[in-house]
């Protein structure tokens, strides 16, 4: 599955209207979180010192701004790259091309190679996680979105069963302890927490969680954590973000339950956020 196929992403501002007159770049993912654009001719002259421009939407600061030189490759086109080294914040970053004199021209996206992000485990020995994935917005502009996490609680498979969700995972940048509990935080009420204790194997962990609970406290989203080493320790969020899917939140769906509750019939279930995030949801029926 190509990134650029599940975008549904709203917000793109009016600099994406004009899409159908700009240069195209073909994206090659690597498993480190690295990214290589090659980009058909940019437009103007002096083409030997033009860059690749990614704009965080948004942008406030010179840090939103990351400019890549383009140079010639042994096909015609002009190549950019994006090493796993150079930090990425979290956020959507726009992608132009620039030539000198020139101001920056949104860039189309053509062939996305995400084959390494599929089933992607990176080490994690340096205490974060980079994951940036392009994709066509619905303008039908190329985008990254990216996410730098540290340490990181990767969502897996999810479980379902007579109202109980299992969650299986793996964490990176830091280790489990015997300590280690999960927890899901209602969103509009953070001091309303309930607690799941945590299997852990290495790495990999699971939890089970009890729905109902959360369906009695009223309508409303829960967000879950980890605590990888108790109350002493960070609380991680838990979150998919390894594989080639920049938007979950539309894509992986889950089957929910329907409960009587003080507040009425409610249905409950785990979703995706618009971070890809791991939330349950409780909604009024």
């Amino acid at each position: 599955m190509t990134a650029s196929a599940t975008s549904q992403h709203a917000s793109d501002t009016g600099e994406d209207r004009q899409a159908s007159s700009a240069p195209r770049a073909d994206c090659v993912a690597d498993s480190a979180g690295g990214l290589t654009f090659d980009v058909t001719d940019p437009g103007g002259t002096g083409t030997d010192a033009a860059h690749l421009l990614l704009r965080r939407r948004d942008a406030e600061s010179a840090e939103d701004y990351v400019r890549l030189p383009l140079s010639p490759s042994a096909d015609g086109r002009l190549r950019a790259a994006l090493p796993s080294s150079v930090e990425l914040a979290e956020g959507r970053w726009n992608a132009y091309a620039q030539v000198p004199g020139g101001e920056p021209r949104r860039l189309m996206p053509g062939v996305n190679d995400l084959r390494s992000l599929v089933d992607r485990a990176p080490s994690g020995s340096r205490g974060h996680v980079a994951v940036r994935i392009p994709y066509a917005t619905k303008q039908g502009n190329l985008s990254v979105r990216s996410w730098l996490r540290a340490p990181h609680a990767e969502a897996g498979e999810l479980d379902i069963t007579d109202g109980a969700l299992t969650v299986h995972g793996r964490i990176y940048g830091t280790a489990l302890t015997d300590a280690a509990f999960a927890e899901a935080v209602r969103r509009e009420e953070p001091d309303l927490v309930h607690r799941a204790e945590v299997t852990a194997e290495g790495p990999e962990f699971t939890f089970g969680l009890h729905q109902g609970p959360l369906a009695d406290s009223g309508p409303g989203p829960w967000d879950l954590w980890l605590r990888p080493a108790g109350e002493s320790g960070p609380r991680v969020r838990l979150a998919r973000l390894l594989d080639d899917v920049p938007d979950k939140k539309t894509i992986f769906t889950y089957p929910v339950t329907r409960r009587e509750t003080p507040h009425g019939a409610v249905e409950v279930g785990p979703y995706y956020t618009n971070d890809n995030d791991l939330a349950v949801r409780v909604r009024a029926v």
